[in-house]
């Protein structure tokens, strides 16, 4: 218990603090190792032993594993599998069984598991990871649908050609070695790298704190940017950016420019990738190929993900996808619905799936093994100076092994040139020593010249061979002299690796996958559909639907009209409007509530569908909606108009951001004594008109009301008697214009007749006669504002649609019953009527 006392105090002592509020300086604590089975017992301070074990495995993480030299493009788990594969003599001839890659890898140079080492070979290996592939498997390495390798006891490998240009002069002492885990081999800390890997096949790892995901390039455009830095040292990134114009994936794509610039100059940014889709036609449908698909995307997910959003109704053109990839060629077809825009599709598809996506780069590289974010001249300068440092290394090599066998061959020469003499004093020497060093003496050699000499066999005492050593000894010459004058002139060696960059491109260069553009717009809402004139409709029991505009065929005064919905019993069409698909729509209710809709997110139906219940698209409880209003920006003001004749003006900017629940706009009476009959757009100089079910009408200046509030109820604009209650609003011009009133009743009789017959009166008046109702004409159903070349749509309470020019029907007088627009079955009645303008068919 009282060990147990004097622990507690020691955690409440390491969690005291300061007036400062800072936690003082833990104290220092005896670590037991008897329970680790250790006898010593260590004195140290947890919070520094803590600290340094933590960062000694960040910087193992980020040096040994995550990140890539920025000198080779490699981890250490690659370049160990490169390197133990040179050692098995994987550069030529027949592949081996990658398990026995992995095993010489993981027991001589990486002692992980053999499948984090398998996992790296087989990326290495695949044409649609590695823009280069360094390793030529044979077998099944994956593919792009996330399929995984065989097991390696199936597989083989071997160096691909290209891995030969990164391990190259190896041997010549060109590279560090240090010694390997166990201390019985050595391994390279990092390769020759004549192959710029680290950009044109990129890398990405995630170590402790940092990150890297570097795009890979194409393999021209990299060596002809280092060939710039090479010959204009001060080259800007801009310019180098005309040479390098971006990533270079090996699945293709196109990329969008725009973020690239800050990638290059900072070493840090975002780009957008797109894959690469065309359309086909055919007799019966649209179809949408997908031909290429963005780096590092699954194609299996991919198609399975468009297929679910098809069938979620999110992708509502889509009818079916199939995947008719084959190997090396994608093929993702994608069937539309007869009739539709294939570019909406397709920016569907993008907005909704990962055929677009962004790529966020991030160029961090080890230099000189200490992590580093890169810009793309710096990654570029950092390979022109390992390679100086190669070459020179290499020269030096060379040079030494030319000046050794120049010695040797000064040797055989004077050898040859006293044969005799040589001979005999070999003879004459007791012991292999002494005659090394007769030789010495008597000729002027060095202990190497003697040695050669007495090992030389007698076949090379002929004359032809003193042939060959004279030869021997003038290219020696001519080689040393040659690469003296290299490690004399740095500039001899920026030439060399030029001309490496030249047969680099010659041998492994090609033309670019990737297509790059400009920019590209933001896919917004109404690129997703096709802009169009269509008709909305709203039943009496609340359905919706979006039909196109040609559905209506016109026809002449009195048709009998066609079927416009299947409804239920007692349903009928009440509102009918006009608009584009890419309109916003202001629903208004009869409670003064007013909700928002894309009009292109309204269900399209066939005339003879039903719609959707509005309830399923807007918030709406015990109420129904009134009027709609399109509208295409938030500019002008809301004119309102209730059942008791009340008015209100207000400004549509107020409305300008939507909200899901809606809002209120007008204050009703809490008795539900009143409600909203008609809402419409206003601007200045317009003159509002105010029709009745019996008849009355009154014209008035909008001026005359002022612009209000949400939460205001309004002013008077017409009185009458209780019987009677307002139908429709119409706004008109101030000026005379080609315009006259439409006036259609409940019993299908309708006229026209001229604005300017109607006088105008202050607000709040009774009005004038409108049309004189009676048994025959029925009330007023609604009054619309029509031009000559107007159509008109009809619709009844049973579902029937007539759709008519207003040249049909004739001008009289304001005070005249009509003639009969439309032809109603015994017990129908119109419902409503709309004007749809002068668009043609």
């Amino acid at each position: 218990m009282e060990q147990q006392n004097q622990n507690e105090i020691e955690i409440e002592n390491s969690k005291r603090e300061n007036t400062n509020g800072e936690v003082e300086t833990l104290e220092k604590k005896e670590i037991n190792l008897k329970d680790l089975g250790d006898d010593r017992t260590v004195n140290t301070e947890i919070c520094t032993e803590m600290q340094r074990s933590y960062i000694d495995y960040a910087m193992s993480v980020i040096v040994s594993r995550a990140l890539p030299s920025v000198e080779d493009g490699l981890k250490p788990v690659h370049r160990r599998i490169l390197y133990a594969m040179k050692l098995m003599g994987l550069e030529k001839g027949m592949t081996k069984k990658s398990a026995r890659i992995v095993g010489d890898t993981m027991g001589k140079y990486h002692p992980h598991g053999d499948m984090a080492i398998y996992d790296a070979m087989v990326r290495m290996a695949q044409d649609f990871s590695l823009r280069y592939p360094l390793v030529k498997g044979q077998g099944n390495f994956g593919s792009l649908d996330g399929d995984k390798a065989a097991a390696s006891r199936y597989t083989e490998a071997k160096l691909a050609k290209i891995s030969m240009e990164l391990l190259q002069d190896i041997d010549k002492d060109t590279v560090k070695h240090t010694p390997n885990f166990d201390n019985s081999l050595k391994e390279p800390v990092v390769l020759p790298g004549k192959l710029p890997n680290l950009l044109i096949n990129g890398a990405n790892g995630i170590a402790v704190g940092m990150t890297t995901n570097i795009p890979p390039h194409n393999l021209n455009e990299v060596c002809d940017a280092i060939a710039k830095i090479i010959d204009k040292p001060k080259t800007e990134i801009n310019e180098l950016m005309e040479i390098v114009t971006g990533p270079d994936f090996p699945t293709g794509g196109t990329i969008v420019a725009d973020g690239l610039k800050e990638m290059y100059e900072t070493g840090r940014g975002g780009f957008v990738v797109r894959g690469k889709v065309t359309n086909e036609s055919t007799k019966k449908r649209e179809l949408v190929i997908i031909n290429e698909i963005p780096y590092q995307i699954n194609k299996a997910e991919l198609v399975k993900n468009i297929a679910n959003l098809a069938r979620d109704k999110k992708l509502v053109d889509v009818t079916d996808i199939r995947d008719e990839s084959s190997k090396g060629k994608i093929r993702i077809v994608v069937e539309l619905k007869k009739g539709v825009e294939p570019k909406f599709a397709i920016n569907r598809i993008f907005k909704s799936t990962n055929l677009q996506t962004k790529f966020n780069a991030v160029l961090v590289a080890l230099v000189n093994g200490v992590p580093k974010q890169l810009n793309l001249k710096q990654i570029l300068e950092a390979y022109v100076k390992h390679r100086r440092r190669i070459v020179r290394k290499r020269t030096e090599f060379d040079l030494k092994k030319a000046e050794e066998r120049e010695h040797i061959v000064k040797g055989l020469l004077i050898a040859q040139r006293n044969l005799d003499k040589v001979i005999e004093t070999i003879k004459k020497s007791k012991t292999i020593s002494d005659a090394s060093e007769n030789l010495q003496k008597k000729f002027k050699l060095t202990k190497k010249q003697s040695d050669a000499i007495l090992e030389i066999a007698l076949r090379q005492l002929t004359a032809l061979e003193r042939k060959k050593l004279q030869k021997e000894e003038k290219d020696l010459i001519e080689k040393i002299k040659k690469l003296k004058k290299i490690l004399g002139d740095e500039k001899e060696i920026l030439k060399i690796i030029k001309d490496e960059l030249k047969e680099l491109k010659r041998n492994f260069g090609d033309d670019r996958r990737t297509r790059i553009i400009k920019s590209v717009k933001d896919i917004k809402e109404k690129d997703l559909v096709l802009k169009q004139d269509v008709v909305i409709t709203i039943t009496e029991k609340g359905y919706i639907k979006r039909m196109p505009f040609k559905s209506y065929n016109e026809q002449r005064r009195g048709g009998q009209g066609v079927i416009g919905a299947g409804l239920t019993t007692e349903d009928f069409v009440k509102q009918l409007i006009t608009c584009s698909t890419h309109d916003y729509l202001l629903l208004f209710t009869k409670r003064g509530r007013l909700f928002w809709l894309k009009a292109y997110k309204i269900p399209e139906m066939q005339r003879q569908g039903k719609g959707q219940a509005i309830i399923n698209l807007l918030n709406i409880k015990d109420d129904e909606i009134t009027s709609i209003v399109s509208i295409k920006n938030f500019e002008d003001y809301l004119f309102l108009v209730t059942k008791k004749g009340m008015v209100k003006k207000i400004r549509t900017e107020l409305f300008s951001k939507p909200r899901n629940t809606g809002v209120r706009i007008i204050n009703l009476p809490h008795d539900n004594s009143d409600s909203v009959v008609d809402v419409k757009m206003i601007k200045e100089k317009q003159e509002v008109m105010l029709m009745s079910a019996n008849g009355q009408a009154i014209k008035f200046n909008s001026n005359e009301v002022r612009s209000m509030g949400r939460a205001s109820y309004g002013v008077n604009g017409i009185k009458f008697s209780k019987e009677d209650e307002v139908v429709s609003m119409e706004i008109v011009p101030l000026e005379k214009t080609n315009e006259t009133i439409l006036t259609v009743t409940e019993k299908g009789y309708g006229k026209r007749s001229k604005i300017e017959d109607y006088r105008r009166t202050g607000r709040a008046g009774k009005g004038v006669i409108n049309l004189k109702v009676s048994e025959k004409t029925g009330n007023v159903i609604r009054t619309i504002a029509v031009m000559p070349k107007d159509n008109i749509v009809i619709t009844t309470k049973k579902g029937i649609v007539i759709r008519t020019s207003v040249k049909n029907i004739r001008v009289m007088g304001r005070t005249a019953q009509g003639v009969r627009v439309i032809k109603l079955k015994v017990g129908d009645k119109v419902g409503d009527v709309v004007g749809l303008g002068g668009i043609d068919d």
